[in-house]
């Protein structure tokens, strides 16, 4: 029963098979009297009474053979459809662009003949008296709608004025302009609209579309270009101005982005005159020449001005190595841009495909990129106008502060680009939602710009999550005091570390950055059609083959989990694993690094570690011990002692790192030297070794203010007859003194000896 259920779904889904395919599948098989029956059915749809008769008189053998032959038939036809659509984008991207180029020089005589033909039956449309009377009509018109204009400019004159001789800050900067440009963006918009009201009113109404399109075309759309221009470049107040650029090269930015407009907005109005009066967009191929001189223009602009374009992209403030390299590249990317969307277009051409080309989406290209400059200026100005100023004082503090500016400008550019990208995406009538009906170069290209869209979404995860973990590592730096950057291993060690956060945080951070990427990375190439199947499952096999291979190190791995979770060391802190001791400077997901305060650096992996001893944890007790003569009185040490103690508490330096006094333990033990008097203090880890320092310096002093000496080893020398020392001869001293050597030797022998012991 299943059999006949996945036969007949199989079947249903094919409509037509050829007689001779279908004779095939019965070569080499027992014969049956159903098989030329079986290939006439083929060769028709196949009803559900049919397919079933069919199938109950075929074997299973056969049903598989008519299946694969049919699913053979298929993948066949979709590999040739296939082959045929990247053959015909291959032509059209090479050959068709190319044969674009020379039809339009072949039909330069048609284009002089039928633009006059144009103007024939545009000239025959108005009559000669007609013509004089659109003339002066639209004359009228500009003039009307151009008094409105002044007078709505006179009413807002106080709006559009840039207040002088203030300080200004970004805000008030981006205030004033979008005031003024918003004021000129209404201004054009009540011209457009009351000369095309006017035309309404005076013009007949085959004259009406000329006038909307030359008002708009060739005086609006010019001069709303000079509003945005004159929004970022201010040439005539260099203190508003967002773009870096000097003087002269923001008042040519200006009218150079005037003059672009203007050569847009002529071409589209000859070939739009051209349509409405007889002569299709493709016949002449004049948009083909004016779109040449468009391109040319750009082209040379950016060659001419590449260094002012070049420092439009550094800005003011100080770049990255990265942005240096985009600052230089911007200009030649920009000629690039030029001469590839005038390719485009003659690629559109070549697949016939006028009706994209309509809204110039070669034009909207090459104005957004124009902007980017600006874009990028406002972005940064943006950044370091809202994010708050530096948190905490010092080197670290400092970095953090730089490091989320970097963070938010990279997010600002990440979210323009997308919408850009979004942008060209509409322009192009690329529409990754319609893959399907798209023909195998439009399909290209709206892939790419769906990877692309796809790529800058996962970056922008990518940069908010960095951010935030970056943001939280800093704070807790900050707050620890512990700057793993600045950190001085040249003491005895036993130095306070970071906080727990700081230690897991920068392994978190890593974690999540590579899981990021790995998603969005599969993502983006899912959706243009790479199959990721494969790369999972051998992701998988190589993970399986990793954990029975590399048992060490999942035992590293797992147990650095379980030492992170147990707290059982930070980052900074003086730490003895198995004898080996040192600073932990670095940990990793397999292993941590040991710096020792003579500079060797220790490598251990966390499966290796049997146990670990932390001398930086939470407090350190000190003990110093002193030895004096056995006449000195215990408590007068014991109140030297404390009266050194109270001293250092109110010491501005030293002060805040006490937990605990110093203060006298008493007579620890006598030996044959003297008194051994033990003194101790608790202190934050890592500042006891400058307080010991300063003890030691102190109680040095105070000792000798108060008459007390340190005991000193004495070595004494038992004549076995006493008399006059002046006596002896120079054999008897070399003697006692090689004596006294031994002795002295021997007693430092067993001393170390009993240490060891102990």
């Amino acid at each position: 029963m299943v059999r006949v259920i996945f036969a007949l779904a199989v079947l249903f889904s094919l409509s037509l098979a050829t007689s001779g395919a279908a004779q095939s599948l019965f070569v080499g098989g027992s014969s049956a009297p159903d098989e030329d029956g079986a290939a006439a059915l083929l060769n028709e749809p196949l009803t559900t009474q049919e397919a079933t008769a069919l199938i109950s008189r075929l074997s299973d053998a056969q049903v598989r053979e008519v299946l694969l032959a049919q699913m053979a038939l298929r993948a066949e036809a979709a590999q040739a459809t296939q082959e045929a659509e990247v053959s015909d984008f291959l032509f059209h991207a090479t050959a068709g662009a190319l044969s674009s180029v020379t039809v339009a020089i072949n039909r330069i005589p048609l284009l002089f003949e039928k633009q006059g033909e144009a103007f024939a039956t545009f000239y025959q449309g108005v009559g000669a008296g007609g013509l004089w009377t659109f003339l002066g009509l639209f004359v009228v018109t500009l003039m009307i709608g151009g008094a409105v204009e002044y007078v709505f400019r006179l009413l807002t004159r106080p709006l559009r004025a840039l207040p002088l001789g203030q300080t200004l800050t970004l805000r008030k900067t981006f205030e004033s302009l979008f005031r003024r440009l918003l004021v000129d963006v209404m201004a054009v918009g009540i011209f457009v609209l009351t000369t095309w009201g006017v035309s309404l009113v005076i013009f007949p109404e085959n004259m009406q579309p000329y006038i909307a399109l030359i008002g708009w075309m060739l005086v609006g759309f010019p001069r709303m270009f000079w509003a945005v221009s004159r929004f970022f470049f201010a040439p005539q107040n260099p203190e508003y101005r967002i773009v870096y650029a000097t003087d002269a090269n923001a008042r040519a930015m200006v009218r150079h982005s005037v003059w672009l407009a203007l050569l847009i907005g002529l071409s589209t109005v000859i070939v739009q005159f051209n349509a409405l009066n007889g002569v299709p967009m493709g016949e002449t191929r004049i948009g083909f020449w004016l779109n040449l001189v468009v391109h040319i223009y750009v082209a040379v602009l950016c060659w001419r001005y590449r260094d002012a374009l070049s420092d439009m992209m550094r800005g003011k403030h100080d770049v990255t190595s990265g942005e240096e390299v985009v600052a230089r590249i911007y200009p030649y990317f920009m000629i690039f841009m030029a001469i590839f969307t005038w390719y485009l277009v003659n690629v559109m051409v070549s697949y016939g495909a006028f009706e994209l080309l309509q809204g110039s989406p070669h034009y909207v290209t090459i104005i957004l990129l124009t902007f980017v400059p600006a874009m990028d200026t406002g972005i940064r100005g943006l950044v370091r106008h809202l994010v708050p100023s530096m948190m905490g004082e010092g080197a670290v503090a400092e970095r953090a502060y730089r490091a989320t500016l970097r963070s938010y400008i990279r997010i600002g550019r990440i979210i323009v680009f997308g919408i850009v990208l979004i942008l060209l995406a509409r322009a192009w009538g690329l529409d990754p939602a319609e893959l399907a009906a798209a023909g195998v170069g439009e399909r290209l290209a709206a892939r790419a710009i769906e990877f692309l869209i796809v790529l800058s979404f996962g970056y922008l995860i990518y940069e908010v999550a960095s951010l935030y973990i970056n943001r939280k590592l800093a704070a807790e730096i900050t707050a620890s005091g512990y700057d793993p950057d600045n950190a001085d291993f040249g003491g005895d060690g036993g130095g306070s570390g970071g906080s727990r956060l700081s230690t897991v945080l920068p392994l978190v951070l890593m974690v999540t950055r590579v899981t990021i990427i790995v998603i969005f990375v599969l993502l983006a190439l899912g959706n243009v059609g790479v199959d990721t199947t494969p790369l999972l499952a051998g992701a998988g096999i190589v993970g399986l083959a990793i954990g029975f291979g590399a048992q060490k190190l999942v035992t590293d791995v797992v147990s650095g989990i379980f030492f992170l979770v147990d707290d059982a060391f930070r980052t900074g802190e003086y730490v003895e694993i198995d004898g080996t001791m040192g600073t932990v400077e670095k940990i990793s997901v397999r292993s941590l690094q040991l710096r020792h305060h003579k500079g060797p650096v220790h490598t251990i992996p966390y499966g290796e570690v049997p146990k670990i001893t932390n001398y930086s944890r939470d407090w350190v007790i000190m003990k110093l011990k002193f030895t004096v003569p056995f006449e000195t009185d215990p408590n007068k040490v014991k109140k030297i002692f404390k009266k050194i103690g109270q001293d250092l508490l109110e010491d501005e330096l030293l002060g805040e790192d006490f937990l605990q006094p110093f203060k006298s333990q008493g007579v620890f033990e006598i030996d044959e030297v003297g008194m051994v008097i033990r003194g101790k203090f608790m202190a934050k880890p890592g500042k006891q070794f400058m307080i010991r320092k300063e003890i030691f310096n102190r109680v040095k002093a105070a000792f000798a203010e108060n008459g007390i000496d340190f005991a000193r080893r004495e070595v004494r020398v038992a004549l076995s007859e006493p008399g006059d020392r002046e006596e002896l001869s120079e054999e008897d001293r070399s003697a006692i003194a090689a004596a006294a050597s031994q002795a002295v030797q021997q007693q430092h022998t067993e001393e170390q000896g009993s240490k060891d012991g102990r």
